[in-house]
């Protein structure tokens, strides 16, 4: 209950003050004919002979009802709120697992597919704000470019600096996200999912993507898998002793494969063939994976009735020594 400005720990004591109710009609009908009657064959003479002390004759009992209110004021226990703060408790660690092999330079994507994969997942951490997020990249090798973080903005900068040729030529998908499930076999978290995207087919690596699939459903880890690549041509830059020439291949993804492991994991495979689709993918594992979190509210009050209970004392010792001073009654 909040009032006056104040949080009240016992509201129901402040049923308290109806006992003044009843002090007041006693004072009133005590005081009601307390003076004596004298008989003047006019009372002329004393119309306008009111000193001081007759508009405050009443004061004393005011000052005790108003320290009375404030002790039971007191004793309901008025606080402030000092600070009102919300912890989380995170409920979904995300590893995004990108191929960074030369087939992802192929430029079906403006301006490319990595950059177009870089692009579109920022987006997607941006909208994540209470998860931890880390990053994987493989070509024909693998490696944790962040490991889990609730640190966004390392990990998006770390994701631009994202380049094909950190590793050798290739494509090892089962690598790839075997390293991811390392990242996620020690977590906490409720719910623990790998987003891994390529444009290609697993041909390095000493580990096989199904079996990486099978690791990672023994650990509850959820993957969704993204094919990343037009149904057609792609021109892809190739480096030849002449500089950089243009190439167009055919885009050759293992779906089947990417299918298998969305599937033994429990996740769902996905398959873009242009940015536009590619950010409706995002979406849709943002609306699957909704972030379950714990919300604790951490609130720091300040205790108030020390104050009230000090402004009563004061009031009662004043009424106290006007009552044996000024408004003193004598026999």
């Amino acid at each position: 209950m909040n009032l006056f400005g104040y949080d009240i720990m016992h509201p129901e004591r402040l049923w308290l003050l109806l006992l003044l109710l009843p002090l007041i009609g006693w004072y009133i009908w005590k005081n009601w004919d307390k003076w004596a009657t004298f008989k003047f064959s006019t009372i002329a003479p004393f119309k306008n002979i009111r000193s001081i002390k007759h508009y405050f004759l009443h004061l004393c009992f005011i000052l005790e009802i108003i320290a009375l209110s404030l002790l039971i004021f007191a004793f309901a226990r008025p606080r402030r709120t000092l600070t009102n703060e919300y912890q989380t408790t995170r409920g979904i660690d995300i590893i995004l697992a990108i191929d960074i092999s030369p087939s992802m330079l192929a430029q079906d994507f403006r301006p490319n597919r990595i950059e177009a994969a870089k692009n579109v997942a920022i987006q997607f951490i941006n909208g994540r704000p209470n998860d931890r997020i880390g990053v994987v990249a493989f070509g024909g090798e693998s490696f944790t470019v962040v490991p889990l973080t609730s640190d966004h903005a390392t990990v998006i900068n770390m994701l631009r600096k994202l380049r094909n040729g950190l590793v050798e030529d290739g494509t090892a998908i089962g690598l790839g996200l075997a390293n991811a499930v390392a990242r996620l076999k020690n977590s906490k978290a409720k719910s623990k999912v790998i987003i891994l995207l390529t444009d290609g087919v697993n041909n390095r690596g000493n580990i096989d993507p199904i079996t990486a699939a099978k690791i990672a459903a023994a650990l509850g880890i959820k993957v969704y898998t993204i094919g990343i690549g037009s149904n057609t041509y792609a021109n892809i830059p190739i480096q030849t002793p002449l500089g950089v020439q243009y190439q167009r291949v055919k885009v050759d993804i293992d779906e089947a494969t990417l299918r298998q492991i969305a599937q033994i994991t429990g996740g769902k495979y996905f398959r873009a063939t242009n940015t536009r689709k590619l950010v409706e993918i995002y979406k849709q594992i943002d609306k699957l994976e909704k972030t379950r979190f714990k919300e604790h509210r951490l609130v720091i009050y300040k205790e108030e009735f020390r104050k009230f209970t000090f402004i009563a004392l004061i009031l009662i010792l004043t009424a106290l020594l006007l009552r044996n001073t000024v408004f003193r009654v004598f026999p």
